[in-house]
Protein backbone atom coordinates (compact mmCIF):
# COMPACT_ATOMS: atom_id res chain seq x y z
CA UNK A 1 0.00 0.00 0.00
CA UNK A 2 1.23 3.09 -0.86
CA UNK A 3 2.07 5.60 1.79
CA UNK A 4 -0.95 8.38 0.28
CA UNK A 5 -3.22 5.13 0.69
CA UNK A 6 -2.68 5.03 4.15
CA UNK A 7 -3.15 8.02 4.65
CA UNK A 8 -6.12 8.28 3.09
CA UNK A 9 -7.79 4.96 5.19
CA UNK A 10 -6.49 6.84 8.26
CA UNK A 11 -8.55 9.84 7.41
CA UNK A 12 -11.55 7.74 6.50
CA UNK A 13 -11.59 6.57 10.10
CA UNK A 14 -10.38 9.87 12.08
CA UNK A 15 -10.71 13.48 11.44
CA UNK A 16 -8.65 15.34 9.11
CA UNK A 17 -10.12 18.75 10.34
CA UNK A 18 -8.81 17.75 14.01
CA UNK A 19 -5.82 17.09 12.67
CA UNK A 20 -5.09 19.76 10.62
CA UNK A 21 -5.39 21.86 13.90
CA UNK A 22 -3.02 19.96 16.35
CA UNK A 23 -0.60 19.95 13.59
CA UNK A 24 -1.09 23.24 12.73
CA UNK A 25 -1.44 22.66 9.10
CA UNK A 26 -4.03 23.85 6.65
CA UNK A 27 -7.13 20.80 6.24
CA UNK A 28 -6.08 21.05 2.30
CA UNK A 29 -2.25 20.40 3.22
CA UNK A 30 -3.51 17.06 5.14
CA UNK A 31 -5.93 16.41 1.87
CA UNK A 32 -3.04 16.48 -0.14
CA UNK A 33 -1.29 14.20 1.85
CA UNK A 34 -4.03 11.51 1.27
CA UNK A 35 -3.44 12.14 -2.81
CA UNK A 36 -1.14 10.40 -4.85
CA UNK A 37 1.65 12.80 -5.98
CA UNK A 38 2.79 13.08 -9.81
CA UNK A 39 1.62 13.43 -13.42
CA UNK A 40 -1.82 12.14 -12.78
CA UNK A 41 -2.30 12.90 -9.22
CA UNK A 42 -2.49 16.40 -7.61
CA UNK A 43 -0.85 15.31 -3.86
CA UNK A 44 1.96 16.77 -2.15
CA UNK A 45 4.87 14.24 -0.22
CA UNK A 46 3.82 13.85 2.79
CA UNK A 47 5.22 12.67 6.18
CA UNK A 48 5.62 9.20 5.50
CA UNK A 49 7.05 9.68 2.49
CA UNK A 50 9.78 11.90 3.74
CA UNK A 51 10.59 9.18 6.54
CA UNK A 52 10.87 6.95 3.85
CA UNK A 53 13.29 8.59 2.63
CA UNK A 54 14.88 9.57 5.52
CA UNK A 55 15.35 5.91 6.32
CA UNK A 56 16.25 5.20 2.81
CA UNK A 57 19.29 7.51 2.65
CA UNK A 58 20.68 7.22 6.33
CA UNK A 59 20.16 3.28 6.73
CA UNK A 60 19.63 3.52 10.02
CA UNK A 61 17.24 1.36 12.11
CA UNK A 62 17.34 4.07 15.04
CA UNK A 63 15.02 5.73 12.84
CA UNK A 64 12.60 2.96 12.56
CA UNK A 65 12.91 2.28 16.39
CA UNK A 66 11.96 5.99 17.37
CA UNK A 67 8.81 5.85 15.28
CA UNK A 68 7.61 2.58 16.69
CA UNK A 69 8.67 3.59 20.02
CA UNK A 70 6.17 6.60 19.41
CA UNK A 71 3.26 4.08 18.89
CA UNK A 72 4.18 1.72 21.92
CA UNK A 73 5.70 -0.88 19.43
CA UNK A 74 9.30 -2.15 18.55
CA UNK A 75 11.44 -2.14 15.57
CA UNK A 76 12.45 -5.69 14.57
CA UNK A 77 14.34 -5.96 11.20
CA UNK A 78 13.61 -8.64 9.16
CA UNK A 79 16.49 -11.05 8.39
CA UNK A 80 18.72 -9.74 5.14
CA UNK A 81 19.09 -13.22 3.01
CA UNK A 82 17.00 -16.34 2.33
CA UNK A 83 18.52 -19.90 2.16
CA UNK A 84 17.23 -23.13 1.81
CA UNK A 85 19.48 -24.87 3.75
CA UNK A 86 17.74 -25.77 7.76
CA UNK A 87 21.29 -27.24 9.05
CA UNK A 88 21.26 -24.51 11.48
CA UNK A 89 17.97 -25.38 13.27
CA UNK A 90 19.50 -26.67 16.37
CA UNK A 91 22.38 -23.86 16.30
CA UNK A 92 19.34 -21.37 16.54
CA UNK A 93 17.50 -22.87 18.93
CA UNK A 94 20.49 -22.80 21.26
CA UNK A 95 21.02 -18.93 20.57
CA UNK A 96 17.66 -18.07 21.51
CA UNK A 97 17.73 -20.14 24.69
CA UNK A 98 21.17 -18.65 25.26
CA UNK A 99 19.80 -15.34 24.86
CA UNK A 100 16.98 -15.71 27.32
CA UNK A 101 19.18 -16.86 29.81
CA UNK A 102 21.27 -13.83 29.82
CA UNK A 103 17.98 -11.92 29.64
CA UNK A 104 17.22 -13.61 33.07
CA UNK A 105 20.65 -13.31 34.66
CA UNK A 106 20.81 -9.33 34.00
CA UNK A 107 17.29 -9.31 35.41
CA UNK A 108 18.40 -11.13 38.59
CA UNK A 109 21.75 -9.75 38.83
CA UNK A 110 19.64 -6.20 39.15
CA UNK A 111 16.96 -7.90 41.50
CA UNK A 112 18.93 -9.30 43.68
CA UNK A 113 18.85 -6.51 45.92
CA UNK A 114 15.28 -5.78 45.99
CA UNK A 115 15.79 -2.83 43.77
CA UNK A 116 16.59 -1.85 40.53
CA UNK A 117 18.12 1.33 39.23
CA UNK A 118 18.19 3.81 36.72
CA UNK A 119 21.61 1.88 35.42
CA UNK A 120 19.51 -1.51 36.09
CA UNK A 121 17.25 -1.23 34.38
CA UNK A 122 18.97 0.19 31.03
CA UNK A 123 20.81 -2.72 30.93
CA UNK A 124 17.40 -5.49 30.90
CA UNK A 125 15.85 -3.20 28.36
CA UNK A 126 19.06 -3.48 26.02
CA UNK A 127 19.22 -7.14 26.87
CA UNK A 128 15.35 -7.52 25.88
CA UNK A 129 15.54 -5.59 22.94
CA UNK A 130 18.48 -7.87 21.58
CA UNK A 131 16.49 -11.02 22.86
CA UNK A 132 13.51 -9.34 20.76
CA UNK A 133 15.59 -9.23 17.70
CA UNK A 134 17.37 -12.39 17.85
CA UNK A 135 14.10 -14.24 18.45
CA UNK A 136 12.07 -12.18 15.81
CA UNK A 137 14.69 -13.47 13.40
CA UNK A 138 14.66 -17.02 14.30
CA UNK A 139 10.72 -16.80 13.86
CA UNK A 140 11.08 -15.38 10.32
CA UNK A 141 13.39 -18.42 9.40
CA UNK A 142 11.01 -20.97 11.12
CA UNK A 143 8.72 -18.85 8.30
CA UNK A 144 10.84 -19.25 5.73
CA UNK A 145 12.11 -22.88 6.44
CA UNK A 146 15.63 -21.91 6.28
CA UNK A 147 18.03 -21.13 9.20
CA UNK A 148 21.60 -20.94 7.70
CA UNK A 149 21.48 -16.88 8.03
CA UNK A 150 20.44 -17.63 11.50
CA UNK A 151 24.06 -18.75 12.45
CA UNK A 152 25.64 -15.59 10.67
CA UNK A 153 23.27 -13.14 12.66
CA UNK A 154 24.54 -15.14 16.11
CA UNK A 155 28.06 -14.63 15.42
CA UNK A 156 27.50 -10.94 14.73
CA UNK A 157 25.73 -10.69 17.72
CA UNK A 158 27.89 -12.92 20.24
CA UNK A 159 30.92 -10.81 18.41
CA UNK A 160 29.64 -7.31 19.37
CA UNK A 161 28.12 -8.56 22.76
CA UNK A 162 29.64 -7.10 25.75
CA UNK A 163 28.75 -8.46 28.95
CA UNK A 164 26.43 -5.63 30.98
CA UNK A 165 27.63 -4.90 33.97
CA UNK A 166 26.53 -2.67 36.66
CA UNK A 167 28.11 1.06 37.35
Amino acid sequence: MDSHEVLHEVFKDGNPKQIAEDMGLSLSMIYKWAQPVGESGSGTANPLDRMGALVESTHDERLLQWICKKGNGFYISNPKDSHSDPVYLIPATHTIVQEFADLLSVVACAAGDNQINEIEAKSIRRRWEQLKSVTEGFVHCCEEGNFSNLREEAEKALCHHQPDTKS
